[in-house]
């Protein structure tokens, strides 16, 4: 199937961690070229080096999005180096550290926060007005499944995944009159550093990484296991995508765990 991505800019947050570098690589496969933000000019240079074959269609920025003005400039630095941009993937993200509410701090919950949430409703608020003047383009926010599925211990990460699941519905109708689809994925656990960050969070030396993945993924339907990166960027590549364009405010699970609810 053509997704009809070919020549579209899309901008993506968090581009070089383990999600970020496939909804990166996924974009560029397409066709498309990509603008994506990361913390340092090393991770910048090492993503770029790995694009060899992909030169100029592809740039990356150095932004801390744990600032606003730093936010602001990517969108900006990126619409300037393509001339426009047509899809905007918030997806950087912070996994937060696992306390129970006795030993939770506030300072943890605004880090959190600030990486899941306010970075997120950031990123839309400075790219919204080139996507409102083109009546065109999409939004594909990387939330996760935490935003239907409560674990003790862990109310920093968990409740920021709700409220950004909420912040997307919120835009989607925002952005919808001008026929821009808002959507959002929300992967289990992925075979990243990241997942290997909160096993060791969660269960120190308890637990093997096998044992860890065997008890996270054991009752999903298929695969016993965590998903890939490329199964994630494809969800985000298909959401981005004119064949997915009547569909607004969704949450799209990409694991094989069935539920009632969502």
């Amino acid at each position: 199937m053509d997704l009809k991505l070919k020549d579209k800019v899309a901008l993506v947050t968090g581009g070089t961690g383990g999600i970020g570098s496939a909804i990166v690589k996924g974009f560029l496969a397409e066709g498309a070229k990509v603008a994506f933000s990361s913390t340092s000019q090393e991770k910048v240079d090492k993503l770029l080096s790995e694009l060899s074959e992909y030169k100029g269609k592809v740039a990356g920025f150095v932004a801390d999005l744990r600032k606003e003005e730093e936010i602001k400039a990517f969108v900006e630095n990126a619409k300037a180096h393509f001339g426009t941009f047509d899809i905007v993937v918030p997806n950087a993200g912070y996994e937060g550290k696992a306390h129970p509410v006795q030993d939770m701090t506030l300072d943890l919950f605004e880090q959190t926060y600030m990486l899941n949430v306010f970075a997120v409703m950031l990123t839309m608020k400075y790219a919204a007005p080139t996507l409102i003047e083109k009546k065109s383009g999409a939004v594909v926010v990387v939330a996760s499944a935490a935003a239907y599925e409560p674990t003790a211990g862990n109310s920093a990460y968990v409740s920021s995944k709700y409220a950004v699941a909420g912040l997307t519905k919120c835009v989607a109708l925002e952005l919808g009159p001008a026929g821009i689809p808002v959507n959002y994925v929300c992967p289990g656990p992925v075979d990243t550093p990241m997942m290997l960050r909160i096993e060791k969070d969660f269960f120190g030396d308890s637990m093997t990484h096998e044992e860890a993945m065997a008890m996270l993924a054991g009752t999903y339907a298929m695969d016993k296991r965590y998903a890939k990166p490329e199964e994630v960027a494809n969800a985000v590549l298909y959401l981005s995508s004119e064949v997915s364009a009547h569909t607004a405010g969704m949450g799209m699970h990409v694991d094989s765990k069935v539920s009632a609810t969502s």
